[in-house]
C-alpha cells in the first residue's frame, strides 16, 4: 500500500480503523473507555505515536536495514526501563538472550555501517530521530506493564489511536492521494492486522515479565522474512536465515528457561 500512498496517510488511516475497532469493542464488552489512570494512559498513547512517526520517517530519511536495526533496539530500552521504573530484575538468561535476539536482527537487516563496503553518511539528525522512536517505543511498553493491575488491553490499546490520529492528520493532508479500490482493502487489512496484534501485545506485556514478552517479540522480524518470500517473493539470503534461526532460538530458549 505504501508504493503509492505517504506513509503518515497509512499511519492516519491505521489509527481510523484500530480506533473504530477499539471502541466497538469496547462498547460491546461494556467497558469505560477512558481507565482510571488517564495520565500514563495519554502518556502511553503519546509516546507510542512519536514511535510510530520515528519509524515511519526513519524509514524514508535512512538505509532500511538501518532504520529496522534501530527500530528494533525498543526491547533493550524496555528492559532497562522496567528494571529501573518496575524494579524488574534482569536475569542472565534474559540479557543473553535479549542480546542474541538483537544480533539476529542486525543479521537480518544487514545495515550499511557494518555489512557495507564504503561507509556510510547518514545525518546524525536522522539516526538521532531513529533512536528516539526506539526509545519512545520502549518507553511505551514499560508504561503498559505498569498499568497492567489497572487497566484493560483494549483500553491501553484505544488511547495510541486516539493519539495518532490527530497527530498524524496534518502531515497526511499534506501529501494527501485518495486510496484506489485496492488500496482501500489493504489499508483495512492494516487495520485489523494492527488491532489483533496490538491488542495481543499488550495483553502478553501485562501478563508476562518485560525482558521476556519483548524479546519474544523480536519474532516478528522473523515472520516478515517469511511472509516476504512467500508473497513478495523477496528469497531471503544467507544471513537473513542466519539471523531469524537466532531470534527463533533464542525466543524458544528463554521460553524454555523460564518454564523451569
Amino acid at each position: 500500500v505504501g508504493r503509492r500512498l505517504g506513509s503518515m496517510e497509512i499511519v492516519l488511516f491505521r489509527g481510523l480503523i484500530t480506533l473504530a475497532l477499539s471502541w466497538w469493542a469496547l462498547r460491546r464488552l461494556g467497558l469505560v473507555p477512558w481507565g482510571t489512570q488517564r495520565r500514563l494512559l495519554l502518556v502511553r498513547g503519546t509516546l507510542g505515536s512519536i514511535a510510530l512517526m520515528c519509524f515511519f520517517y526513519s524509514i524514508l530519511h535512512l538505509p532500511l536495514g538501518e532504520a529496522t536495526l534501530i527500530q528494533n533496539m525498543n526491547p533493550v530500552f524496555a528492559t532497562v526501563l522496567a528494571a529501573f521504573i518496575l524494579r524488574e530484575h534482569l536475569r542472565a538468561a534474559e540479557v543473553m538472550c535479549l542480546v542474541a535476539s538483537l544480533f539476529g536482527v542486525g543479521f537480518i537487516a544487514q545495515p550499511q555501517a557494518l555489512f557495507g563496503v564504503a561507509a556510510t553518511s547518514e545525518s546524525p539528525i536522522d539516526i538521532a530521530i531513529a533512536l528516539m522512536g526506539a526509545l519512545a517505543s520502549g518507553t511505551a511498553y514499560t508504561l503498559v506493564r505498569k498499568m497492567r493491575h489497572t487497566e484493560h488491553p483494549l483500553v491501553i490499546v484505544f488511547y495510541l489511536p486516539l493519539l495518532s490520529v490527530p497527530i498524524s492528520l496534518p502531515f497526511a493532508l499534506a501529501s494527501w492521494r485518495w486510496p484506489t479500490a485496492l488500496e482501500w482493502l489493504l489499508l483495512l487489512g492494516v487495520g485489523i492486522t494492527t488491532q489483533l496484534a496490538q491488542v495481543n501485545m499488550t495483553r502478553g506485556l501485562q501478563l508476562e515479565r518485560t525482558a521476556r514478552a519483548t524479546t519474544i517479540g523480536y519474532l516478528q522480524v522473523a515472520f516478515a522474512v517469511m511472509w516476504g518470500a512467500v508473497l513478495l517473493g523477496e528469497i531471503p539470503d544467507a544471513w537473513t536465515l542466519a539471523g531469524a534461526a537466532t531470534i527463533i532460538g533464542s525466543t524458544l530458549v528463554l521460553s524454555w528457561w523460564n518454564s523451569t
